[in-house]
């Protein structure tokens, strides 16, 4: 996989309090990790709203971002117009804290369950290749 990315990501990364930075870099090592298992043939790492973006050519933008106004807590973003976040919602309630129809919500003093987040990733990443199967093909 050819990663595409942009010098301000390292930035961005950078100014994260440690334990946060710690965290954002395990999220984007799963969302890398998820491109190459699927045979992504090139993967754009970006900023979009000053927020780590990725971008497949057949996907749906995700980013990842903490906030200082909630310092326990970080976020992956999806599109809120699309299927993906309502999706993950039916198919991995319990495993996620959700906000609205655009983010899954993470906790600095928790574990994420890594094998269910790369579902959603992958979701994200091939959106318009499954956007027409039920719950994004999340229960195959």
């Amino acid at each position: 996989m050819k990663l595409i990315t942009s010098p301000e990501v390292a930035s961005v990364f950078s100014k994260y309090p440690d334990i946060v930075r710690d965290k954002m870099v395990n999220l984007r090592r799963l969302v890398l990790e998820t491109a190459e298992e699927i045979g992504l043939p090139d993967l754009e790492e970006t900023l979009k709203w000053g927020e780590p973006s990725y971008i497949a050519k057949k996907g749906s933008t995700l980013r990842m971002d903490w906030k200082s106004k909630s310092p326990d807590e970080y976020a992956m973003y999806f599109k809120c117009t699309s299927k993906l976040v309502p999706s993950f919602r039916s198919v991995f309630d319990g495993f996620f804290k959700f906000e609205g129809n655009r983010a899954i919500l993470f906790q600095l003093d928790e574990e994420i369950p890594e094998a269910e987040l790369k579902n959603c990733i992958k979701a994200a990443l091939t959106y318009h290749t499954v956007k027409h199967l039920p719950q994004l093909g999340l229960l195959d």
